[in-house]
């Protein structure tokens, strides 16, 4: 069954990763999907493996410009925006004495106000639409605690989509977050990160890394109208680190 048959959806950080499975998915079951990220080679090779259902807009997430042009491309090309899918983000690991002002204030811009404006520039194309599903990607770090400046910031993704919530409800507009735990990712696959994320990955009750397609799952049911009665929630995939 097509669950997001003839939905128009714009996926952030599209390119990999996250990213990239729900995109995939969102593709198999029916959607016109835009990528954006700041990846173009990345991103615009696997809208083209995608099909004529994808198509790929290179987006700085921290630019309210290039928001407008994102969703104004978007209807050009598919109509208005039945879903949005703030994905793009970065992680950080540094004490706070070692973290730079400059250093806050980038994993900030990119983590928290992209989510901000993109859930404000989206409105008139949603409200075209008659409503829609706005899925905001926090992490396990939006609901316990860890490194400044992710932790900071993901917490303040799920205060964001509560707020946001509230207010769209009277559009017929749900918002809710996902909290993935440790997700197999080139994001944190890589460098002196992948040592320690796969020794940690052995405490986790699962005992392994979640696939990306896993958390594709969920963020899928919360854009599909499955999910109709859920909004301002979290919801949360990590193998039951945060049950611990």
């Amino acid at each position: 069954m097509a669950r997001l048959k003839n939905k128009v959806v714009i996926i952030t950080g599209a390119a990999q990763g996250m990213g990239a499975a729900h995109a995939r998915l969102f593709i198999a079951e029916g959607a016109r999907v835009v990528l954006t990220d700041l990846n173009e080679e990345k991103g615009s090779a696997l809208a083209t493996e995608l099909g004529e259902n994808a198509l790929f807009i290179q987006q700085n997430v921290t630019n309210e410009k290039d928001w407008a042009r994102v969703i104004s491309t978007t209807e050009q090309h598919f109509g208005a925006v039945n879903v949005l899918v703030n994905n793009a983000g970065i992680t950080m690991v540094s004490s706070i004495q070692n973290t730079s002002l400059e250093a806050y204030r980038r994993i900030l811009d990119i983590n928290q106000v992209s989510v901000f404006l993109g859930m404000k520039a989206i409105l008139p194309s949603m409200k075209k639409a008659q409503g829609g599903s706005i899925v905001n990607v926090s992490s396990i770090n939006g609901l316990v605690g860890g490194a400044i400046g992710y932790t900071d910031s993901k917490f303040a993704v799920r205060g964001m989509t509560k707020a946001a919530a509230l207010e769209y409800a009277a559009f017929n507009i749900r918002v809710n977050s996902v909290h993935p735990g440790v997700i197999e990712t080139p994001m944190i696959m890589q460098g002196d990160t992948k040592a320690a994320v796969e020794a940690f990955a052995k405490t986790i009750p699962l005992k392994r890394m979640a696939k990306p397609e896993e958390v594709s799952s969920l963020v899928l049911y919360l854009a599909s109208d499955d999910s109709s009665y859920s909004t301002g929630a979290e919801f949360v995939v990590d193998g039951g680190i945060t049950c611990q």
